[in-house]
């Protein structure tokens, strides 16, 4: 992003410091000339079949259950309320947490779009694919992963993490998570997380009936998928965010990307 060395707001940093109720942050200095938001979404990593969602477009009104523009406008609120007060907002993430199909991404993907857009970086990991870029990157004669994925995640300012614990649990899986959570949590830099699994830790029910057998299956939990330790440090770090609607591509009529 290119600066104005003489800027005399921000030194030619690009930051310029702020003073909002009391508390001192920094801000994007206007001396950054920004690239197309377009541009910044694709050099963040968000699928081309999120790069047009935004709070705008975000439809909370849909076909079937009422009661669900009260849950999805709900929901909303706390994940703009980052998005546009980072980083005086007073959670240093967002845990979105739902089924599938409820708009979980969208909503992330917004909130990265309200970021990009005032002048903060930020980068969009689906889970897995960071976890084979990773393992693609990593070094057994030293026993570290040294990849540029690895250190992105690790350094970027602010981080998307799609679809969370989609993964089988491996103890190599387990130590990287860790180590890029707890990197974040220590270093005070935001994530934004989704995911499909229960929070047990939170009460959810992680045993279901199967319908044609009458047996009850065990699920695993977001703590089955990553470890206590990583959930621990995400519920201290982020405003839950839980999203209980119908699948929104189950829906008559259905449009839209989530």
């Amino acid at each position: 992003m290119p600066l104005d060395p003489n800027c005399p707001d921000c030194d030619g940093t690009g930051w310029k410091q702020t003073e909002k109720d009391g508390l001192t942050a920094v801000v994007r200095c206007g001396c950054a000339k920004a690239a197309p938001i377009g541009d910044r979404l694709t050099q963040a990593g968000v699928p081309d079949r999120f790069r047009e969602s935004s709070f705008d477009n975000f439809a909370c009104r849909l076909p079937g259950d009422p009661n669900d523009y009260d849950k999805l406008s709900t929901a909303m609120l706390p994940v703009r309320h980052f998005a546009s007060e980072y980083p005086t907002a007073s959670y240093r993430g967002i845990l979105l947490q739902g089924p599938p199909g409820v708009g979980k991404t969208h909503l992330a993907v917004a909130a990265l779009r309200r970021l990009l857009d005032r002048g903060f970086d930020a980068v969009f990991f689906d889970y897995q694919t960071l976890l084979q870029k990773i393992r693609d990157g990593y070094n057994p004669s030293s026993n570290v992963s040294d990849g540029a994925a690895y250190q992105t995640a690790l350094d970027a300012e602010i981080l998307l993490l799609d679809d969370l614990g989609a993964h089988r649990v491996t103890d190599w899986v387990l130590d990287t998570v860790t180590a890029i959570i707890n990197h974040r949590y220590n270093e005070n830099k935001p994530i934004i997380v989704t995911t499909n699994l229960a929070l047990r830790e939170r009460g959810d029910a992680v045993a279901r009936k199967d319908a044609a057998s009458g047996k009850y299956q065990i699920d695993d939990s977001l703590g089955d998928r990553i470890g206590q330790r990583a959930v621990s440090r995400l519920f201290e770090m982020c405003k839950e965010v839980r999203i209980q609607t119908q699948d929104y591509r189950l829906r008559p009529q259905a449009q839209g990307r989530y």
